[in-house]
């Protein structure tokens, strides 16, 4: 649980793997935000069982194979029925194993579960792990606009400073 085990998750995730139920509200979520801030970014899905018998072991390999993949980050996660996977001993050794950074988005807002504790960074919804998985392509764009802009009005500045000078010398 210490900090000192936390790894930081990255600014600008390209590709990223998700551990839950296919066909849960969950995935839902994650698709419609990933869609709305970076429609470049690609979602790998480890479709998982998150509830019931085998689940603990279904969100364990899910892990592990993403944790395999070219991927810059992994979310696990489910709804608030799914919480009881997501406290078992081999869930939370798998997570601290992973290699690469995980979200743990399990429930909603005030609920909490071990793999929370375990993980790089804890979400409050699915949403939320998105939001902070998915940076926005938008506002990088607009800010890489505006930077842009900005180097061009420099460098006619200096152009024509340049060209003041030019024409000083040769009259």
């Amino acid at each position: 649980f210490a900090s000192e085990y936390k790894m930081p998750i990255p600014a600008y995730a390209r590709r990223i793997g998700v551990v839950t139920a296919p066909t849960g509200a969950a995935i839902r979520d994650i698709m419609n935000i990933s869609r709305r801030r970076n429609p470049f970014v690609q979602l790998i899905l480890y479709p998982a069982l998150v509830q019931g018998e085998g689940a603990k072991e279904s969100i364990v390999k899910g892990i592990r194979m993403l944790d395999q993949d070219d991927i810059d980050v992994i979310i696990v996660g489910g709804s608030m029925e799914d919480l009881w996977a997501f406290n078992e001993e081999i869930v939370a050794r798998a997570i601290f194993n992973c290699t690469t950074p995980i979200i743990s988005a399990v429930g909603h807002e005030t609920d909490t579960t071990i793999a929370d504790y375990v993980a790089d960074l804890r979400a409050p919804t699915p949403s939320a792990a998105a939001e902070l998985a998915v940076y926005d392509y938008w506002k990088t764009q607009e800010q890489v606009d505006v930077r842009r802009s900005q180097l061009q009005g420099y460098l006619r500045r200096k152009m024509e400073v340049s060209r003041l000078r030019i024409e000083k010398y040769e009259t």
